[in-house]
């Protein structure tokens, strides 16, 4: 197996193992729709949330039905473009493996949770006074963080394809 393979498939395993311990934990211990407790006043709780929906709340809603099998669908298909990605013949580099290996990772935990419970636990909730950032958990922190990677990863790649004449 290949430096890039073992990249991403460790860094997504550690997002994955991290992801699902703390959403078992929260769910041990928090009681649902409840603020577990707080980590900085003011800034940061810990909470027990359920989404039905996405990313920030998109689609968060009780009044449609069709969010579980559309969110399923469409991370199966973001795994299939990641194996896609992973298997591209260009060395992007170890911020291209590691982008795949934590988005890789976070999809798997948001879609165990689907297929499990029909939604996703999220649990971190950072707010100032009465306005709150959309609840959300480790996998997302690794989609978010994977995207990112993924992006340096192509500005350098166009950096070095940059012609000789220019």
């Amino acid at each position: 197996m290949g430096r890039r393979y073992r990249i991403i498939i460790l860094s997504g395993l550690a997002v994955l193992l991290l992801d699902q311990l703390t959403k078992i934990w929260v769910q041990r211990s928090i009681p649902v729709w409840e603020k577990g407790f707080t980590v900085i006043p003011g800034f940061f709780d810990i909470v027990h949330i359920l989404n039905r929906g996405a990313a920030f709340g998109f689609l968060n809603r009780h009044d449609i039905d069709w969010q579980r099998p559309f969110f399923i669908v469409i991370s199966v298909l973001a795994l299939g473009l990641i194996a896609a990605l992973a298997r591209s013949k260009e060395d992007d580099g170890p911020f291209f493996a590691y982008g795949l290996g934590l988005i890789l990772g976070g999809a798997v935990g948001n879609l165990i949770d689907r297929v499990r419970l029909g939604v996703v636990v999220d649990f971190l909730d950072f707010y100032i006074g009465a306005w709150h950032w959309p609840a959300f958990n480790v996998a997302d922190m690794g989609i978010c963080l994977g995207a990112a990677g993924l992006l340096v990863s192509f500005y350098q790649r166009r950096g070095r394809h940059v012609p000789d004449h220019l």
